[in-house]
């Protein structure tokens, strides 16, 4: 590998942990039923806060406030990975590089 390589290898590897950085930082929200549960999450698929208003609350029917919470999550997740995947295409030129989401 020749300097020039090896200098272009290390300004990818020193964008893609800025990157990194800044997905642990962003936040996605989802929010279901018409805003009664939000969730929150990072841009490193970690939830960060989950928001249930009192009225979604219905001790005969929780199996409707189970379904608006797994609705918001697995929406705040997709959003979450449409932002790392398009972060990490701008600096990887769409090249998918394993460990990389």
């Amino acid at each position: 590998m020749n300097k020039n390589m090896l200098r272009q290898a290390q300004q990818l590897q020193a964008r893609l942990a800025k990157v990194q950085e800044e997905l642990e930082n962003a936040v996605v929200e989802a929010s279901a039923g018409g805003g009664v549960v939000k969730v929150a999450v990072t841009g490193k698929l970690k939830i960060q806060s989950v928001e249930i208003s009192p009225q979604a609350v219905n001790p005969e029917d929780v199996e409707m406030l189970q379904d608006l919470v797994m609705a918001a999550t697995n929406e705040a997740l997709d959003k979450a990975q449409e932002l790392a995947q398009s972060r990490l295409s701008a600096i990887t030129g769409g090249m998918k590089i394993p460990g990389l989401m």
